[in-house]
């Protein structure tokens, strides 16, 4: 029975060895919480680190942490300390998470590091691999481990493997400056389901895929290797009830069950009638902008200095990473502005800013939600913020203003929350004061639009629909695209070759028989591919075409001195083994000189792009342009094209990074169709890597083995990988003993 396995950085345990006394209890948190019932549904494995360096156990106590651990359904990656500190503190810590961030300032690039980083990967990898079979659904979470998909895919290609990343994914001009972008992009491409919180974050990968990998997307799908990955976007939710139901008993406590947290908390709001309190929670993260709300505060209150004395700031930040020295810059920034701010407007009964540096247990957690009528949430990069969506749980009788920052995963799905922008102050000023200021029917409006969201989509909600996208995947190449040619097919398709009477065999040149270069010239025959074609073109009752989009002048000085039957220029001419070159097509050029000027000028605003002229069409290359820039330019040329050639028996071509306008309804299907008439055959093979290929995967019949290169949807009935497998496939049509008439 196929099981699932949860992969991250940590178990879902807190493990503490107090004189070799083992205490393991539940964490708590989003990924824990959401994970929860995946977790104890069925046959499931979490895999994680378990917080104890490997130098913390000796030969008594690590048997007794191994067995709690598998008590509870997971299974430990043994990290050390020299571990830690430069996969975790270092490159996780130091590299990507201000990296993704858009800290720049703050990341370094140190080979150690990413070294690090790797083989801690690999030791993931490894502990996985021992528990996975195939057929096991596989869910990796978050930035600690980019390239573990990949890892897992290479020896266990059939699992079904989904990856998270909890937080923002930058954008191509950010991502760019990683030294180690590639291997990053192509650990997570191991995946079948990559998911996000926001469709921004979706976007930057596809777009980082496309620039960097030179890799095919279609809409939110990746066509990588012999597979098509979906990219998709998941915003994570929280535990909807959990905080909602806690407010609600907290609403019922008497005045001797109440916390001393809350006792402060009620003496500041019977202090006034117009006594307010305004709420921040964080981790001490640069990310979260606490300087600046702490500034943005300071100026509300000189601009607006009749809510002095009336208007109290409750900011509680909670320690994090405070060994890292940005860390420890951000602590005494943070600690100065809130003492020089207190001292600037305290009075003796009032204090601007209530300020906690340490954990909360829940329950006063509970109390700060309840109590303050605003929430300041004001990150200056976040990927998504669930204490925005905490606080809004909490407010049982639908009152209080949630004031959130633009820049938070939160805000895409929490429009109905006053939005600023962190870096403007007086944006945020005037919105704290219009927040104050809301009328009990507008909160209420606000709010209860957000807990119907709240309540549908809960982190239960996130994990279940992310685990249907992921099982989804399992039968997308089955209704997107063709059998992948394996060793079965292969076998079949040989034997058909070797028994039949009369074999016509077409051959696409760009993109098959060679790769794809920046300069079409450059894409000139290896002595291999000669080798290659004699072999096959030498077979008894064969005829091999070579079918291309080439003019003839190139396959002349290629190809002159073989006695191969060649197609050019898509079906406009045909050279039939020594015979010389005749049309087939009756087509014109007077229309060239008319259109070459608006493809110049496309040129000319599209730089790398480049024009080729052939006898009787003109082809725009832009292999070598920016993919996004080119997916532009493209539309706008067929655009273009399309509302001049409707009167003048012209149509266009979309080839692999090329656009071709050609003269009449020539395609690769007529010309196929034409040569198809000239024998009795009853072995047909077609094989190309294009949209021009597919004319000729149509109109071929039934009965024809048409092969496609690259993983897309095609007309073809079996795909292989690349220019390699398709050699390795004609290699062994020529070593394939071809039966003789007599022996049938």
């Amino acid at each position: 029975m196929s099981k699932t396995i949860i992969i991250s950085n940590r178990l879902p345990l807190q493990i503490k060895l107090e004189e070799n006394e083992i205490n393991v209890s539940p964490s708590v948190g989003g990924l824990a919480t959401g994970m929860k019932s995946v977790h104890e549904e069925g046959e499931s494995l979490w895999i994680g680190w378990s917080g104890l360096a490997e130098e913390d156990l000796n030969e008594e106590t690590k048997p007794k942490v191994l067995a709690e651990i598998q008590k509870n359904h997971c299974a430990t990656v043994p990290l050390t300390e020299n571990d830690v500190d430069h996969f975790y503190y270092g490159f996780s810590n130091k590299t990507l998470w201000p990296l993704f961030h858009y800290f720049l300032e703050y990341t370094s690039f140190e080979n150690e590091n990413w070294e690090s980083y790797k083989r801690v990967n690999q030791k993931f990898a490894d502990v996985v691999l021992e528990n996975a079979e195939d057929g096991d659904t596989i869910w990796v979470h978050d930035y600690q481990l980019l390239l573990l998909p990949q890892y897992i895919k290479q020896k266990k290609p059939d699992t079904s493997i989904g990856f998270f990343l909890h937080i923002p994914f930058p954008s191509y001009e950010v991502f760019r400056t990683f030294p180690w972008r590639e291997e990053v992009l192509e650990g997570m491409l191991g995946a079948d389901l990559i998911g996000f919180h926001t469709y921004d974050y979706e976007r930057h990968f596809l777009s980082c895929a496309r620039r960097l990998l030179h890799l095919d997307t279609n809409f939110n799908e990746i066509s990588y290797n012999d597979r098509i990955i979906k990219i998709d976007s998941f915003p994570m939710g929280i535990d909807f009830d959990k905080f909602y139901n806690a407010a609600r008993e907290h609403s019922k406590n008497s005045e001797t069950e109440k916390s001393d947290i809350q006792k402060k908390l009620d003496d500041h709001l019977y202090a006034s009638n117009e006594a307010q309190m305004i709420l921040s929670i964080d981790r001490l993260d640069y990310t979260k902008g606490i300087p600046n709300r702490i500034k943005s505060f300071e100026y509300f209150l000189e601009k607006y200095p009749e809510y002095q004395q009336k208007v109290r700031l409750i900011m509680l930040a909670v320690p994090s990473r405070s060994n890292v020295p940005q860390y420890q810059l951000l602590k005494r920034e943070t600690d100065e502005l809130v003492g020089r701010i207190n001292g600037k407007f305290s009075t003796v009964s009032w204090t601007p800013i209530w300020y906690f540096y340490r954990s909360l247990p829940f329950d006063n957690l509970i109390d700060l939600y309840t109590s303050c009528d605003v929430a300041m949430i004001t990150p200056v990069r976040d990927g998504m913020n669930l204490v925005a969506k905490e606080y809004v749980a909490t407010r049982v009788n639908q009152d209080g203003v949630l004031v959130l920052s633009e820049m938070a995963g939160a805000a895409k799905e929490m429009n109905e929350a006053l939005l600023i922008n962190p870096n403007n102050f007086e944006d945020v000023a005037k919105t704290l004061k219009m927040a104050l200021e809301m009328p009990k029917d507008e909160q209420k409006a606000r709010i209860s639009v957000m807990q119907e969201r709240l309540k549908r989509y809960t982190v239960e909600k996130w994990a279940q629909e992310f685990f249907t996208a992921l099982n989804s995947t399992k039968d997308v190449i089955n209704t997107l695209v063709s059998k992948k040619l394996n060793t079965k097919l292969t076998n079949n398709i040989l034997e058909k070759y070797s028994s039949a009477k009369k074999r016509l065999v077409f051959l696409d040149y760009d993109g098959t028989l060679v790769g794809f270069k920046n300069n079409p010239l450059d894409a000139s025959p290896d002595e291999e591919l000669y080798n290659l074609l004699d072999s096959l073109n030498a077979q008894p009752n064969t005829d091999v075409i070579i079918i291309s989009g080439r003019d003839k002048e190139t396959f002349t000085k290629w190809y002159g001195d073989k006695p191969y039957t060649m197609i050019t220029e898509h079906g406009v001419w045909l050279k039939d083994k020594e015979k010389d070159w005749v049309a087939l097509e009756n087509v014109k050029r007077d229309w060239m000189p008319k259109l070459r000027p608006i493809l110049e000028t496309f040129v000319d605003r599209t730089p790398g792009t480049f024009i080729e002229e052939k006898n009787f069409s003109l082809a725009w290359h832009f292999r070598k342009v920016d993919p996004e820039l080119a997916t532009l330019r493209s539309v706008e040329l067929k655009t273009v094209l399309n509302s001049l050639i409707a009167n003048h028996h012209l149509s266009v071509l979309e080839g692999n990074k090329v656009i071709e306008i050609k003269s009449g309804n020539v395609n690769k299907g007529r010309a196929a169709s034409r040569m198809l008439m000239k024998d009795n055959y009853d072995f047909v093979f077609a094989i190309g890597d294009d949209w021009t290929d597919e004319y000729m995967f149509r109109d071929l019949p039934e009965s024809a083995i048409t092969v496609k290169v690259g993983l897309q949807k095609t007309s073809a009935k079996y795909f292989v990988q690349n220019t390699l497998e398709v050699r390795n496939l004609l290699k062994k049509f020529t070593e394939t003993p071809i039966l003789s008439v007599a022996s049938k």
